[in-house]
């Protein structure tokens, strides 16, 4: 693609990655065949290659953006399909969280949406107030109905029939490895998933122990910058992982890491490009370090030494477009669940997003919803014992549409190797 930016535009670092992704592409439109929002949609400008026209001319001209933009832009899951697709190498990623960051700074939304973001930001990042939150999104849940926005309806009806205890091993602290240490790896214990579903942590905790794994939980750490990145808030965004990466290096540089191990996946392709989003400035080597041994679970899980088992139950994987497309790690958790001894079938269109995306699920409500009804659709199709991901927000929203129990990979990996049998599974 042909661009014309001047001199003095390139020498900004945001715009002269925008430059570069942007003649990458050659228009070819293989994009559009796995575009999820181009499939429920039908419109040019809510595919990639429209997206990128209007990005182009938004930042190309400097100007504002203005509503049309805006709403395609939002419109936007970032699962990052179409950069698994692309023949020619576009990195959507880093130009749709730059065309963001550009509208937060340069568009004044409604009333309503600035208040539901400012809002989103200030809770979905902290445990604690995320607790509250849903403490109040339970009892206001059966009064849903009557609630006017449908945002809002969506933010209620996130409320889990059951808000888990605290787990104090979510505390910072230092986990000895049972039998010979073999790794010293950090675990980032996140944000939303603490409040939501607190055995994701405990599970893998006793899994990388009993492979050999010392786990630290470091002092300092906390939300990966995920939820605000995404948001064009980058000022905020990039305060929550400066306090990861200040965290984690000092862990490297005292007693030494092998691994930042990330069992949420939409986190690990955040935690992943930390190396990009501080390229410049004081802490551009720190991160960049961080970045360079942060691993999925599954990634690390496939160098240890996982005992074959047979536990011999139907488990359907979701592979959560984070993890497939953002990280492209495609083969490692089924590959890690049929040594345990799982029998594992995948849906059809594997590829495509169940519409969580990390808040769009409560900003898109209307298109999210599509999309789980036909990812459980296809999911269920299989007719699975369980269903297993490796992100908590598909969790939440592949088991808000069915009764097939939704687990995290990691909880049958332990129920497989010696650990208790998945609390979601427990009525079976």
């Amino acid at each position: 693609m042909q661009t014309f930016f001047s001199d003095d535009q390139l020498q900004d670092p945001g715009i002269a990655r925008s430059n570069e992704i942007l003649r990458a592409c050659v228009h070819c439109g293989f994009c559009t065949a796995t575009c999820p929002t181009y499939q429920v949609l039908g419109d040019e400008l809510d595919s990639p290659r429209g997206r990128i026209y209007l990005i182009k001319d938004m930042l190309e001209n400097d100007r504002p953006a203005d509503e049309k933009t805006v709403k395609h832009i939002d419109r936007c899951l970032s699962c990052l399909a179409c950069m698994t697709t692309c023949p020619s190498g576009v990195h959507y990623m880093h130009l749709v969280d730059h065309a963001r960051v550009h509208i937060e700074k340069t568009y004044k939304r409604p009333l309503m949406d600035r208040m539901l973001r400012w809002t989103l930001a200030r809770i979905l990042p902290f445990p604690g107030r995320f607790r509250l939150a849903l403490l109040g999104a339970k009892i206001g849940k059966p009064f849903r109905r009557f609630v006017p926005d449908a945002r809002l309806r969506a933010m209620l009806a996130m409320a889990p029939k059951q808000i888990p205890p605290v787990s104090r091993n979510d505390d910072a602290q230092v986990f000895p490895a049972i039998g010979a240490p073999k790794k010293r790896v950090a675990l980032m214990t996140g944000c939303a998933q603490r409040a939501l579903d607190t055995d994701i942590n405990d599970a893998t905790i006793r899994l990388l122990r009993r492979l050999g794994c010392e786990v630290v939980v470091a002092k300092g750490q906390g939300c990966c910058g995920a939820l605000t990145h995404h948001m064009g808030k980058e000022k905020e965004a990039h305060g929550t992982a400066a306090r990861n990466i200040r965290a984690w290096t000092r862990e490297m540089d005292g007693e030494g890491l092998d691994a930042v191990v990330i069992n949420t996946s939409g986190c690990g392709t955040t935690v992943k490009d930390y190396g990009h989003m501080f390229r410049t400035g004081d802490m551009a080597e720190d991160a960049a370090r961080v970045s360079a041994i942060a691993m999925d679970v599954s990634e690390l899980l496939m160098q240890l030494d996982l005992p074959e088992g047979a536990k011999g139950m139907r488990v359907a994987y979701h592979a959560a477009c984070s993890l497939q497309h953002g990280q492209q790690i495609k083969t490692y958790p089924k590959d890690l669940l049929k040594r345990a001894g799982f029998e594992v079938v995948e849906p059809a269109d594997s590829h495509l997003c169940c519409g969580s995306a990390g808040t769009y699920n409560l900003m898109q409500p209307e298109i999210s919803a599509q999309l789980k009804a036909r990812k459980v659709r296809t999911l269920e199709a299989k007719t699975p014992e369980v269903i297993a991901a490796g992100n908590i927000g598909c969790m939440i929203q592949i088991g808000s549409g069915t009764e097939v129990p939704v687990v995290h990979t990691v909880e049958l990996l332990d129920w497989a190797t010696g650990g208790p049998r998945p609390r979601k599974m427990s009525a079976d």
